[in-house]
């Protein structure tokens, strides 16, 4: 065979393999399940689509509707704070945004046979908020319950509560399994309520949990709610028996927890951008530290010094230890000695003796103040000495590193002390 029928053999081949590549298998719409006409008595909607069927329920809510505390209307104050602060927040949204309030109900937690049985998201009009409930008729219609959220279409900000560890991540899983179908599902922002709350009141509220930061936060009781571990119980019931009367009062949960999500972001808002002093001092706190880590040193000190100048000494504790490194990136030295001293009896053990360290250092590098340096190098040898929060390893580490420390300081003094004797 001549070198130019092999090249044309060549590409015939690859422009077969090309084709075979670009041709879909052909989708098998399943059967719709005989029960969907007693689904749609109890209230739900069925859609058909090009894989199958869903069922559907939709509720509208004008901007006047209140859950808890707040009306949903707040939802647009809270976006003007942020577009009218300086703020640079990961937790901030503007009027720019597709923003769309997402839940699932699933069959279990996790493994490749877990289904999501229920999609539920709440997007946002300019006179009021449209819930939409998407029901999985059953797991041969996934592929048509999965393309009617509607999630390839467009991306979008999507707010949640533990989604980015959970709900967003099955519906991937899920998605994955009919990739050779479905449109390819778009890349979202995410902003997570559950990694915020932790955030703002780690050390205030003893349980994360949604019902729990309604009720002691958001001035919301649910009443005759279903337990979400009861919920894969009653959609499998749902099939079984073909009544969807119970199934509705977990849409009716999934609904609390969509209403939640915005009252939720309205009440964060008001915490991280108005600085109430009607909050504990640990919330405070809290959110002081975290503009700390974003680097928002203005912020940062803005709320830690209210807590420090409105709570005792001893609520005060930990925002005088943070403050404390605010006060010596400013060049603040006196003031940050006085807030690391403060912060010491309030502090936990790993705390104080990096509170000694802070005060060693200054007294060592910008008050050339070396016995007290020394000082506060031998509290806190001791501190590691008696301390079990470490383990042998870690401690023989550190008792080297500020023994080290000590020796330093110590022939800083004795070299000062000769100067002065000559």
């Amino acid at each position: 065979m001549s070198y130019e029928n092999k090249i044309m053999q060549l590409k015939k081949m690859l422009g077969d393999k090309k084709e075979k590549q670009e041709l879909k298998p052909q989708f098998q719409k399943p059967v719709k399940p005989t029960y969907i006409l007693e689904w749609e008595k109890s209230g739900l909607t069925t859609i058909e689509n090009d894989f199958g069927v869903v069922l559907k329920r939709q509720v509208e809510y004008p901007l006047n509707f209140k859950h808890g505390h707040y009306e949903l209307g707040g939802f647009f104050d809270a976006i003007e704070k942020w577009e009218s602060s300086n703020v640079n927040h990961p937790f901030s949204l503007s009027y720019d945004e597709d923003i769309l309030f997402f839940d699932t109900e699933t069959t279990g937690l996790k493994g490749v046979g877990t289904h999501i049985f229920l999609i539920g998201s709440i997007e946002i009009s300019n006179d009021k908020f449209i819930l939409n409930q998407f029901v999985l008729a059953d797991p041969e219609n996934e592929a048509a319950f999965l393309f009617e959220s509607k999630f390839w279409q467009r991306a979008q900000t999507i707010v949640t509560y533990n989604g980015k560890s959970f709900d967003w991540p099955q519906l991937e899983t899920r998605w994955t399994l009919h990739q050779r179908h479905l449109p390819k599902l778009k890349e979202h922002r995410q902003i997570d309520l559950l990694h915020s709350s932790k955030r703002i009141w780690k050390n205030n509220l003893e349980k994360m949990k949604l019902s729990s930061v309604e009720e002691e936060k958001l001035g919301f009781k649910r009443i005759g709610d279903i337990p979400g571990f009861l919920a894969p119980i009653i959609y499998a019931d749902a099939i079984k028996s073909g009544n969807a009367e119970t199934l509705m009062k977990v849409l009716v949960h999934n609904e609390w927890d969509l209403l939640s999500l915005i009252t939720l972001y309205i009440h964060s808002t008001n915490i991280l951008l108005e600085n109430k002093i009607e909050e504990a001092a640990t919330t405070i706190t809290n959110v002081g530290k975290w503009y700390k880590d974003l680097k928002q040193k203005d912020e940062s000190e803005l709320f830690l010094r209210s807590v420090t100048n409105n709570f005792n000494e001893e609520d005060s504790g930990l925002a005088n230890y943070y403050l404390g490194f605010e006060l010596k990136k400013n060049a603040q030295y006196k003031d940050a000695v006085i807030s690391f001293e403060k912060s010491i009896p309030y502090i936990d053990i790993k705390k104080k003796i990096k509170a000694y360290e802070q005060l060693s250092m200054i007294c060592e590098h910008q008050f050339k103040s070396f016995n007290k340096a020394l000082d506060y190098t031998i509290q806190g040898i001791h501190l590691i000495e008696k301390t079990n929060a470490y383990s042998n390893e870690q401690k023989i580490k550190l008792l080297q590193s500020w023994e080290k420390r000590y020796q330093r300081i110590e022939n800083k003094g004795n070299i000062i002390i000769s100067s002065n004797g000559k």
